[in-house]
């Protein structure tokens, strides 16, 4: 049962010290709906930590529909995504807007390894919300269902296609820093969901022979993998070609749908970052791209040293041959 120190707001309201008892405001005063249209002028974070301030306000930071509010003010593809999907807007805010936490690797491992077998079931299907901003205003809110269960997507490498046509063409003209892109995929076994891009662009690079820039939008998992999703426009004539995710691993190849899967479903199950991820993912992704590129630079030495000992070996095995010839 809450006391009285526990019905009291003393962030919000004036404390009866000094007074003659009429001016202290207990919370119970104010009417139920009025204090629930303040709380839903919160940002998720402020509410999650005001429910844990007192008592008097953990029932009314649970408010179904703010978290609801708060999901499609940042999400509105969720309005096209059934109920039944998730395990209620608060715990989908929860999964989806922190970071997953990248767990330190040592070693960079084959990507069939980057996630123990049998640490967590695979999704069968797998539900992506997909939002893309340009300068503030929503220019594509899609949601798409894959079928993560058939053996075509299993064995081909992870990809997740938001556009199935051939694109679109933006009001404005695209520019690539103003655009910013939040990825949410969920798994309607279990109502989990993981954050899959960076919001914010971690790369840019444009194609000049084509005339197309890729905005990437990468999240760096554990294992030596990372969440890639690319926006694909052109500058001129402000047309987005392709919006996609896939899953890369630490020598730039793609990871299996299987592999893939094992990623998703463990980053769905882990520990997530707190305050200030936004900063890092892009600071995390170029590491992860310069040790992608020391790591390929290594491997082309390998390479060319065993070329130079297969073209010793034959030039010697030639060299005895004619010798063989001349003295024979």
């Amino acid at each position: 049962m809450a006391t009285g120190d526990d019905l009291r707001c003393p962030a919000a309201f004036a404390a009866d010290g000094g007074g003659d008892g009429e001016s202290a405001t207990a919370i119970e005063d104010l009417p139920t709906d009025v204090l629930a249209l303040v709380l839903r002028r919160l940002d998720g974070a402020s509410l999650a930590a005001l429910g844990c301030a007192c008592a008097a306000f953990r029932g009314l930071a649970a408010d179904p529909d703010a978290w609801r509010a708060l999901c499609l003010a940042r999400w509105p593809s969720l309005r096209d995504v059934p109920p039944a999907d998730h395990k209620g807007h608060r715990q989908l805010f929860a999964d989806a807007f922190p970071f997953p936490f990248p767990a330190a690797a040592a070693a960079v491992p084959a990507p069939s390894s980057a996630v123990p077998a049998g640490a967590c079931s695979l999704p069968t299907r797998l539900v992506s919300a997909v939002d893309l901003h340009h300068g503030g205003a929503c220019i594509m809110s899609r949601v798409v269902e894959t079928d993560a269960a058939s053996g075509w997507f299993l064995g081909a490498p992870f990809r997740v296609d938001a556009l199935v046509q051939e694109g679109f063409s933006a009001p404005t003209p695209i520019t690539p820093a103003d655009l910013s892109l939040s990825w949410v995929l969920i798994d309607p076994a279990t109502g989990r969901a993981v954050n899959a891009s960076s919001r914010l662009p971690v790369s840019v690079d444009r194609r000049w022979l084509t005339g197309q820039t890729v905005v990437r939008f990468a999240v760096v998992l554990g294992g030596g993998v990372a969440l890639d999703a690319a926006v694909t426009c052109d500058e001129r004539f402000g047309h987005i070609t392709e919006v996609s995710l896939r899953i890369e691993d630490g020598e730039g190849g793609g990871v299996s749908g299987r592999d893939g899967l094992a990623v998703v479903a463990a980053a769905m199950a882990g520990a997530r970052q707190g305050r200030g991820a936004e900063a890092a993912a892009r600071l995390r992704y170029e590491e992860f791209v310069k040790g992608r590129a020391a790591r390929k630079e290594r491997k082309a030495r390998r390479e060319g040293i065993f070329d130079l000992c297969c073209s010793g070996v034959g030039a010697a095995a030639f060299l005895g041959f004619l010798a063989m010839l001349t003295f024979r």
